[in-house]
């Protein structure tokens, strides 16, 4: 079974929506650079649902909306082993994958893809640890 490991939420002004998170319940947020695509990743438990750590939170992450990208939406990350096998599940099960994977530097690769009901989603393949 394949866990959501991280959540994505779309924004026009990304300080703005980390203060609200950060005022509203608590959590912590690191805003990024332009190497980085200016994401903010936003800590919502000091341990999160990734395998090696199974206490059942998760975190996630804001960013910035673009023309130039499609289904910008609320999504789920799911953690996958296998990044290209799962692409081609998703087609298989009629859902449609929205690009190429693209390695995010110290994470892993990071595809995202549509369900059967236009719901925008992603999956990612952590690197390993050492």
């Amino acid at each position: 079974m394949n866990p959501v490991v991280h959540f994505e939420l779309p924004c026009d002004d990304r300080e703005r929506l980390a203060r609200f998170f950060e005022r509203a319940f608590g959590w912590k947020y690191q805003l990024l650079g332009p190497d980085m695509g200016h994401y903010v990743i936003l800590t919502t438990a000091e341990q999160d649902a990734r395998p090696d750590a199974p206490r059942g939170a998760i975190n996630g992450g804001l960013f910035q909306r673009s023309a130039d990208m499609p289904a910008q939406s609320p999504g789920i990350v799911i953690g996958v082993t296998d990044i290209r096998d799962s692409m081609r599940k998703v087609e298989a099960a009629g859902g449609q994958v929205l690009g190429e994977p693209m390695d995010i530097p110290g994470v892993g690769a990071y595809v995202a893809f549509l369900d059967t009901e236009g719901n925008r989603s992603s999956m990612l393949q952590p690197l390993m640890n050492p």
